[in-house]
């Protein structure tokens, strides 16, 4: 199993390009399901679960071909097979987004449950009772979703979480659906506006997008489209929080800081300086920072998925920082490895209180989930010594190449076999 092993202490320096990104691709990927015609996708991020998204299409007959750019060409037209089994999507709770699109196009899907998930649970009752409200006949049996309709009808739905998977699925359900879709309390990710711009170029009638209110006016058929993935606004917050704390001066390019202004303000707050570009962000810090409170909420609060990284920059921080998570309730798991490496953190509930401490030293620790690795890699990088970080296969799912890259901007971080 392989590990990465950093020696830290290197304020990070250069310029790096930021991937496609992950919640992005999965959605996009599963739209290919709703026409027989080719969809082209640019900047795929080469991660974990993205070939297992893939793996999952071709066995639904779905044909996957790389473009002369390196990009992907998918073509459904040979759709055979409406199931995603469980040996397939156990690994990856976003194989549920195949549910609305092959139930959408086809009249009928088989898709597994998804598996547990280490940060909390993620119900997916809330795409059942959607589709249902589009008059989709589903029951769960052997930990199976089975779902019919011979053609989905426009309904008003209220989803009473925020949900984004739950609102793409919805989302490209509806696509192929007979009238209107209203979906209120929508989710309001980038993410979901950009698997709506992609829709809208296949000849969808999706508005709303970005806010929490979507529209969606069925039609009858979809064609093929070219598109390009977003950015990936978490590598990028990633990216500017392991610069920041490492006192570094970085430069990323094909990304944009309209996508997560929450962390941009945050990382000015702690006393980063952030310029942002059309397609560009730079950052330069001076460590130590000074300690950041937050609270996470879905978008366009502050997201769940950097609240890790900002506890390793508190941990070495000017001061106190309070931390809450509102969104998973299991995500402080990194919180006992941070303190292997000498970190100051009591938690209690959902809320962490972080003290900021001189120095870190580096330790063997052991990531529990994805955004979990992204804050021990970030930590190892400020760390006295060398820290040695176990499980990486959870980063392999959501960041491409990280070692590489943060190579390219001279972090002394190798993976070990």
């Amino acid at each position: 199993m392989d590990k990465l092993l950093i020696e830290g202490g290197v304020p990070l320096a250069g310029e790096v390009s930021i991937s496609g990104a992950k919640n992005a691709a999965l959605p996009l990927l599963c739209a290919a399901l709703l026409t027989e015609k080719p969809l082209h996708l640019s900047n795929v991020p080469h991660l974990n679960d993205v070939s297992t998204m893939l793996r999952l299409l071709v066995q639904m007959g779905v044909d996957v071909t790389l473009d002369e750019k390196n990009g992907l060409v998918l073509n459904a037209g040979g759709l055979n097979k409406p199931e995603a089994p469980y040996d397939m999507v156990k690994t990856m709770r976003a194989s549920i987004l195949t549910l609305g699109p092959l139930l959408a196009r086809t009249g009928q899907a088989r898709v597994s449950l998804p598996g547990g998930c280490a940060i909390g649970a993620r119900p997916v009752d809330i795409h059942i009772r959607g589709l249902q409200a589009m008059g989709a006949e589903i029951r769960v049996e052997h930990g199976y979703v089975l779902a019919k309709a011979k053609r989905l009808r426009g309904a008003k739905i209220f989803t009473d979480l925020v949900t984004v998977t739950g609102t793409e699925n919805l989302m490209m359900a509806a696509a192929l659906a007979d009238g209107v879709t209203v979906i209120e309390n929508a989710a309001r990710e980038p993410e979901v506006m950009d698997l709506a711009n992609c829709l809208n170029a296949m000849g969808a009638k999706v508005s709303g997008a970005g806010t929490d209110t979507i529209s969606i006016e069925g039609v009858e058929r979809l064609s093929g489209a070219q598109h390009r993935i977003m950015a990936d606004r978490i590598e990028t917050g990633t990216f500017l929080v392991a610069a920041a704390v490492t006192g570094g001066r970085v430069r990323l390019n094909g990304t944009t800081g309209a996508i997560l202004d929450a962390v941009v303000e945050k990382l000015r707050e702690a006393g980063a300086r952030i310029e942002c570009f059309d397609d560009a962000i730079e950052l330069s810090a001076e460590a130590p920072l000074n300690a950041v409170s937050l609270r996470t909420a879905p978008y366009p609060a502050f997201p769940t998925d950097m609240q890790a990284q900002f506890m390793a920059l508190n941990c070495v921080a000017h001061g106190s920082a309070m931390m809450t998570e509102t969104i998973f309730e299991n995500r402080f798991m990194h919180a006992q490895e941070l303190r292997r490496l000498g970190a100051d953190i009591e938690i209690s509930g959902n809320t962490a209180m972080v003290k900021g401490v001189p120095r870190l030293d580096g330790a063997t620790v052991m990531a529990t989930d994805l955004r979990a690795s992204a804050c021990l890699v970030v930590a190892g990088l400020v760390a006295r010594g060398e820290t040695l970080i176990d499980r990486i296969y959870h980063l392999d799912r959501g960041y491409e190449h990280i070692e590489e890259k943060l190579s390219q901007l001279g972090a002394r971080i190798r993976r070990v076999h």
